[in-house]
């Protein structure tokens, strides 16, 4: 089904920036909306339950799934993440513009579901940069950055899978790709006729 609003979806390794962009993102372009997904992981930092994610006991996921309440769901580095299938569903046939934050599976799933989703892949410029961006977040074990690594070298093979990708080296640039491709999906002509199916008709464009 066709929607008069836009779908897209943020993947990237942890440490690459993803959340950065995102939220930069959102404050620069007043169409976009983020989607706020269900964790089973503990909140780090600031991180508010309804902002960043709804923060979800492993039996309320549990029942979540059993009823099909999620677009996506997928095990991350030991926690379940989920996209509520309702929130999307309203907010795109509004016409809203939705942001997603989620990983690779995720991603998949998403576009299988809703085939105008646009993917795009957030790399980093190197391994090694990763790996330093990883430790001065300050926020894990060794045995955990280990395993982010690990799971980074996973994730980064499936980018053939996604749509657009952008390499995180310089914070601005890369913020500018990112709004270069929002912009861009919004000028095609199947957004355009979805978006502006008035002025579509009164042109007598069939």
């Amino acid at each position: 089904m066709d929607y008069p609003g836009n779908l897209y979806v943020v993947a990237a390794p942890s440490g690459t920036g993803k959340s950065s962009l995102v939220k930069a993102l959102l404050e620069v372009d007043s169409r976009m909306e983020l989607s706020v997904s269900h964790t089973t992981r503990a909140p780090r930092g600031q991180e508010v339950h309804g902002r960043e994610y709804y923060f979800t006991s492993q039996e309320e996921f549990d029942r979540m799934v059993e009823a099909n309440a999620f677009v996506e769901w997928a095990q991350v580095h030991g926690n379940r993440y989920g996209t509520s299938r309702k929130t999307i569903e309203d907010k795109i046939a509004a016409g809203a513009d939705i942001v997603l934050e989620i990983d690779f599976q995720g991603a998949v799933q998403i576009k299988q579901q809703f085939p105008n989703a646009v993917l795009i892949f957030i790399l980093p410029p190197s391994w090694p940069e990763l790996r330093a961006r990883l430790m001065r977040r300050n926020e894990d074990s060794e045995a955990t950055i280990e395993l982010r690594m690990k799971n980074a070298a996973e994730e980064v093979a499936q980018v053939d899978k996604f749509d657009f990708v952008i390499i995180n080296e310089l914070f601005e640039r890369a913020l500018f790709d990112l709004k270069a491709i929002a912009h861009a999906q919004r000028l095609k002509v199947a957004a355009q006729r979805r978006a502006r199916a008035e002025t579509f008709r009164a042109l007598d464009i069939p």
